[in-house]
């Protein structure tokens, strides 16, 4: 005898819907332990960008992160990089949509760009320090 519950009451998708689902999802996110390992090599292939307040960034940031609030993200700012540099933006965590106003501001300008996702309370979640100080 099958149970019905709220888990169960809507079947999983297929498995090569699910497939394509969550491939998407891995274009627009990455984890703290995936950034932590990559930034680990000194050649991840992207820019870590902490989209909080300068106040904010100096009393904690993930260590090598560049600090610009999402709401200064403009091409003016980004001249020393090149198009195809890949950006993670970050905020507080889970709570705040910080990151993901940066990411949107990115993708209009027409840059590549991932959010990662826990933000700062995920990667102290992950056992990670952070830096303090202006950069």
């Amino acid at each position: 005898m099958s149970t019905t519950n709220a888990v169960n009451t809507i079947p999983a998708a297929d498995p090569a819907i699910a497939v394509a689902h969550f491939r998407a999802a891995l274009q627009f996110e990455t984890d703290c332990s995936d950034v932590a390992s990559a930034l680990a090599t000194g050649t991840p292939g992207f820019v870590l960008l902490d989209v909080r307040s300068p106040a904010l960034f100096a009393q904690g940031h993930v260590p090598g992160a560049v600090n610009l609030p999402h709401g200064k993200i403009v091409e003016s700012k980004l001249v020393d990089y090149p198009a195809d540099t890949l950006f993670v933006t970050y905020c507080a965590g889970p709570h705040c949509n910080g990151a993901t106003r940066g990411a949107l501001r990115f993708a209009q300008l027409g840059r590549p760009v991932k959010v990662m996702i826990g933000g700062i309370t995920g990667w102290l979640d992950e056992g990670f320090r952070l830096a303090t100080g202006d950069a």
